[in-house]
């Protein structure tokens, strides 16, 4: 159960959203990339990064940040010696050339949420011209999923729009609750884990992580295909602390590091 931290980006700084509202944010950074050091420091294998500007922009809007994020990993994989830590990317990806800069420039996965469910063949073409670093992100209320930086629920369901995109060839799915995300009031596991079972791709749960109880619900129910859990504000606010967090996630699961 792989633990990964969230650095969500708004106006350059590092914040974190009551359900997804932009009048609710919290600044914790005004240095994304020494925040995202902090993580590495923690222990951290992957990150994960949020332009949510871009979200409701359409259009990137925190490239420079993004862009710093990106040479800190770099950095911390050169002094450390590590393998490769991968970073992921979601908000305002509406077109090819964009996800093309964003891989040129060191991200190793693209999240497409909005663009996946308004225009399926842009995800369906993403996945053809960039096979293995293409994540879709199913963000849900009441099951039905949700876009334009969650201000719209459409009509679709979730489990249904996962096996479809599965068919495109997305690496995997990220599942948001978003009646739940910033909220700390516990990961919906019940709606993880039918999403998980109706698709043979890895999902990532995300959406009201709070402390350790969580992150060991989710690792008895790993089998089920999910692969690991998206942490913010409980990271953030000290509720759960990342590095015995991701310990006791290697110990219920039994993975080497």
């Amino acid at each position: 159960m792989l633990l990964i931290p969230a650095i969500d980006l708004k106006d350059g700084l590092c914040v974190r959203l009551k359900q997804g509202d932009m009048e609710q944010a919290t600044v914790f950074s005004d240095d994304p990339a020494d925040m995202a050091r902090h993580w590495l420091a923690q222990g951290a294998r992957r990150l994960h990064l949020v332009d949510l500007n871009g979200a409701f922009a359409g259009t990137p809007k925190n490239r420079v940040a993004i862009k710093s994020i990106v040479a800190a990993v770099k950095a911390f994989e050169q002094a450390n010696k590590t393998g490769p830590i991968p970073v992921q990317l979601g908000g305002g990806v509406r077109d090819l050339d964009t996800i093309e800069q964003y891989l040129d420039e060191g991200i190793s996965y693209i999240i497409v949420g909005t663009a996946a469910v308004k225009n399926p063949g842009f995800l369906r073409d993403a996945c053809g011209a960039f096979p293995g670093h293409i994540i879709v992100g199913l963000d849900a209320k009441d099951g039905k999923v949700a876009t334009d930086g969650w201000s719209k629920l459409s009509k679709h369901e979730v489990i249904a729009l996962g096996q479809k995109f599965e068919g495109y060839g997305v690496e995997s799915i990220i599942y948001t609750d978003i009646g739940r995300d910033g909220m700390m009031g516990g990961v919906n596991i019940e709606a993880t884990v039918r999403l998980a079972q109706s698709v043979k791709i890895p999902v990532i749960a995300s959406g009201g992580v709070h402390d350790i109880k969580d992150v060991e619900a989710l690792c008895a129910v790993q089998g089920e295909g999910i692969e690991g859990v998206i942490c913010g504000r409980s990271i953030y606010e000290g509720s759960l602390e990342l590095k015995a967090a991701q310990a006791r996630a290697d110990e219920l699961t039994g993975a080497k590091r």
